[in-house]
């Protein structure tokens, strides 16, 4: 079934901009504040479902902040937050059952949170991102692959923007969300696009 792993995903996503946009830009003498777009930051995750298909879901609409600094990467840091139930499964009855007590058992106002730790940037355009994830009241550190898009003044907005992609795994029993595994997945591949402004 779709595991809470697929948050910490989101949360690293946020935390992949943080180490994407140091990559891609000049240096600079210190953080400058940078905000998560919500219209155009998207987590999918992905799990076997039986042998029989792979289903999907996902998480759309979050915020977060990033302070990046051009000059130093390392220094730079993520945040991000939101509710557990804006999961979005396309079917009302599975996401009332990821809502139960066979997986989340979420209360309305139940957060999942990232926040990063370190930043290894690996390539001209990639880098590693490794933050605290709490999902289902457990926290793990979690590693996402980063890889930077574009940056650059938006065409309709008029300031400066990034665009990432992170992909990662996550083991759902880690965060006591193993029901149904290894029938239904234990692994949950999760991909994530993100865009941020300046400011």
């Amino acid at each position: 079934m779709m595991p809470t792993t697929t948050r910490r995903l989101m949360l690293s996503a946020a935390a992949a901009l943080a180490l994407a946009l140091p990559m891609a830009q000049p240096a600079a003498a210190q953080a400058t504040a940078w905000t998560l777009d919500p219209s155009h930051s998207q987590i999918v995750f992905s799990y076997n479902h039986l042998g029989y298909s792979t289903n999907w879901g996902m998480f759309s609409g979050f915020e977060g902040a990033i302070q990046w600094d051009q000059a130093n990467p390392a220094a730079s840091s993520v945040t991000v937050s939101f509710p557990v139930r804006t999961m979005l499964t396309g079917w009302e009855a599975r996401f009332q059952h990821f809502m139960s007590p066979d997986f989340f058992g979420a209360a309305d106002d139940e957060m999942v949170t990232f926040t990063s730790t370190a930043i290894e940037v690996t390539g001209d355009t990639t880098a590693r991102i490794t933050g605290d994830l709490t999902l289902n009241g457990v926290t793990k550190s979690v590693v996402l692959d980063a890889v930077l898009n574009q940056t650059g003044d938006h065409p309709m907005e008029g300031k400066p923007w990034a665009g990432f992609g992170a992909t990662t795994t996550l083991v759902r029993s880690d965060f006591g969300l193993g029901a149904f595994a290894p029938f239904v997945s234990d692994e949950v591949q999760v991909q994530i696009q993100i865009e941020a402004f300046q400011g």
